[in-house]
């Protein structure tokens, strides 16, 4: 059994990581366990950032956003002598089993790290952009989804009273889930996501055919990491900072601006844009990300005192199983056709 755990989380910040945060450390705690916070993800094990948690720490923090333990997105395979130093701390502060949570890069790390140097780290899936491809869903998405519905429910008003076409960026760098169901759940009459080849001149198309029928009013959900896509075959990405991170990505942001501009300039409707951003990560987690992250907590607590490394927590169905992390980071999930069919039968 191990018997002193340290857990950490990376990435973006996520509603329910706090929840994990306290489901992995009740659990670990009342099997006699010490649990160890690593400060700032993949940093705080490459510097030596590490907190106590006890009962006291994680008392209270359930309904918390954000995450008690902070977060970045630190690659130690980026830094010169990032592994070592990873390698090096675990060993100092006596840790016997590692809890990662988080998304595509922070379980990358985790995964190779098994595979290379057979660290004794177990996973828990965190985006809210639901693109892990090993589990049905990750947690964070059903608040953001949420967030994402409430937006355009409240600009259908301001877009009904002025005739306006009112744009709705939301986040999705590359696939296009908190698009998708958050506008079949508002009622979106145009989605425009990275899975799929829908052009500038189709989207205006059809945001006139809705207009020669009557409604004088139109909103179009546009995930962040849509390329604007063209009849003549370009493609453009629209970033707000070109420079990479860590793991090499781009910053996204503004392709709803670009796009409001388009629709505006082709169609002659006046065009508002909403940039949702971090909006979408803050605040409460809703009851269901609550409770699904409880259950990957525990999980994860139970993987680890069965010492079943290189796993991770994933739902499949209502069951919550483990998957390889190797595998849940093989490729992305993204949404299929049949979602998309179900939206595109409410557009125009």
């Amino acid at each position: 059994m191990a018997d002193r755990i340290g857990i950490l989380t990376g990435g973006g910040d996520c509603p329910g990581l706090n929840a994990v945060i306290r489901a992995v450390a009740r659990r670990s705690l009342d099997r006699g366990a010490d649990v160890v916070g690593i400060r700032e993800g993949w940093r705080g094990l490459v510097e030596g950032l590490v907190q106590p948690l006890g009962y006291r720490e994680i008392s209270g923090i359930l309904p918390r956003g954000g995450t008690i333990l902070g977060t970045s997105r630190t690659n130690p395979y980026k830094l010169d002598g990032g592994v070592d130093r990873v390698v090096a701390t675990f060993a100092e502060q006596r840790l016997d089993a590692l809890v990662a949570i988080g998304g595509e890069d922070t379980l990358g790390v985790a995964a190779r790290l098994h595979a290379e140097r057979g660290f004794p780290v177990v996973g828990v899936p965190k985006t809210i952009d639901n693109d892990l491809s090993a589990t049905d869903y990750t947690f964070g998405f059903d608040t953001a989804v949420s967030i994402a519905t409430q937006a355009i429910d409240r600009l259908h008003t301001t877009a009904e009273s002025h005739n306006r076409v009112m744009v709705v960026e939301v986040m999705g760098r590359h696939t296009g889930w908190i698009a998708v169901v958050s506008g079949i759940a508002g009622g979106a009459d145009m989605i425009l996501i990275p899975e799929q080849p829908a052009t500038v001149e189709q989207a205006c198309a059809e945001l006139r055919r809705r207009h020669e029928r009557g409604k004088d009013f139109s909103i179009a959900v546009v995930s962040e990491g849509y390329e604007l896509t063209y009849e003549s075959g370009e493609r453009r990405a629209v970033a707000q900072e070109v420079e990479l991170d860590a793991f090499g990505h781009v910053r996204l942001g503004g392709v709803g601006h670009e796009l409001g501009q388009e629709i505006e300039n082709r169609t002659g409707y006046e065009t508002r844009v909403t940039v949702l951003g971090h909006v979408q990560r803050g605040g409460s987690p809703t009851p269901r990300d609550r409770v699904l992250a409880t259950r990957f907590g525990l999980k994860a607590a139970d993987l680890v005192e069965q010492e079943r490394w290189g796993l991770m927590a994933a739902l499949h169905g209502d069951a919550i199983e483990e998957v390889p992390i190797e595998e849940a980071t093989r490729e992305l999930k993204q949404v299929p056709p049949a979602w998309y069919a179900v939206a595109e039968a409410f557009f125009g």
